[in-house]
């Protein structure tokens, strides 16, 4: 497995929506995004800084989405 890159919320929401999913809704500092083909959700906080690697993982595995396919959407 590659090491979690540093990554803002903006950059992984971008991908996010390239791997299909949508903007759901908004509820304060957290974007929930929903997958209608996979029907996953994933939920992204929309702070300053970059993303922590554990939360980044978090996001990803709900997701479902490997390192890998990350790094071919950003």
């Amino acid at each position: 497995m590659h090491k979690l890159p540093a990554i803002s919320p903006q950059k992984l929401a971008r991908a996010l929506e390239r791997a299909g999913f949508e903007l759901k809704r908004i509820k304060g500092s957290h974007y929930y995004h929903y997958n209608p083909r996979t029907e996953k959700i994933a939920v992204v906080p929309f702070h300053k800084k970059d993303l922590r690697k554990g939360t980044l993982h978090a996001i990803l595995r709900d997701a479902d989405i490997s390192m890998e396919e990350l790094a071919g959407l950003l």
